[in-house]
């Protein structure tokens, strides 16, 4: 079971927006720091892009971390598994054969580098990713109990830290309480939740 979720930046603005989004949600907690600081954790999330081009960014900080296999292997797996390119609102949980971060989980916010300012992606690789988690928690011998996640698409996707963490703590809510029936009520306070801020619609 998914008992705490890291959210993880250097920059203190970020972490503002993170505590102030993920205000009284169970297991969150908010850390100041880089990638590279970071203590052992069951598993890292990482925003990258559909091809799995880990060049830039945070994912770089993982291929500094980890090797370039990590990210020949998130590569293969997204050409066995998704014909070459993985749709944004998909993650897969892979080893990462380092103990101290047993997993990596790759989750893209955008198909290619470039704005996601107005869209719910970040919303969608975030529910993807803790989608991920759970389903791999369900079958898989070693669990993932803490998963540490980046600020989803403030760097080249261009986000606010604001709104990032805001659509970030919209997903690990509905983790937190999933649906327990699918009518059109609980769809359409859902859908107003990832697109409303407050009386504000901020994805277009």
């Amino acid at each position: 079971m998914l008992e705490s979720v890291w959210l993880v930046h250097p920059d203190e603005e970020a972490c503002a927006a993170f505590r102030a989004r993920f205000a009284g949600l169970r297991g969150a907690r908010v850390m100041r720091a880089r990638f590279e600081e970071l203590d052992p954790h069951d598993a890292f999330v990482t925003a990258g892009n559909s091809y799995g081009l880990m060049t830039a960014g945070i994912d770089a900080a993982v291929v500094d971390r980890f090797g370039e296999q990590i990210m020949r292997r998130v590569q293969h797996r997204i050409m066995a598994d998704y014909y070459g390119e993985q749709p944004v609102g998909t993650a897969f949980v892979i080893d990462s054969g380092f103990d101290a971060i047993p997993f990596l989980v790759h989750a893209p916010t955008m198909r290619v580098p470039g704005s996601i300012e107005g869209t719910e992606k970040v919303y969608a690789a975030t529910w993807a990713a803790l989608v991920a988690i759970g389903a791999h928690n369900a079958t898989a011998a070693r669990k993932i109990a803490t998963a540490a996640f980046p600020a989803f698409g403030t760097g080249f996707g261009g986000v606010s830290f604001d709104e990032a963490a805001r659509q970030m703590a919209v997903a690990y809510r509905y983790f937190l309480e999933p649906a327990h029936r699918l009518d059109w009520e609980t769809v359409t306070a859902r859908h107003r939740a990832i697109i409303y801020d407050g009386a504000n619609r901020v994805v277009k």
